[in-house]
């Protein structure tokens, strides 16, 4: 699999951070069905481990 840079390795860690606590907030206040609630949390958590497990570590020459 292809390696993320740093940067975009970050985008994606807060991306899905965003969404977890976006649909967590929304959730709150209007009544998701699970469905919904599943797919957003899914979605970050993906995000999330795409982030972690692909990024490129190695410094820049």
């Amino acid at each position: 699999m292809k390696r993320l840079a740093k940067r975009k390795a970050l985008v994606l860690i807060s991306v899905g951070m965003s969404t977890i606590a976006a649909s967590q907030v929304f959730s709150h206040y209007v009544a998701l069905p699970d469905l919904a609630k599943g797919a957003f949390l899914g979605l970050g958590i993906g995000l999330l481990f795409t982030a972690t497990m692909f990024v490129n570590l190695k410094p820049m020459e």
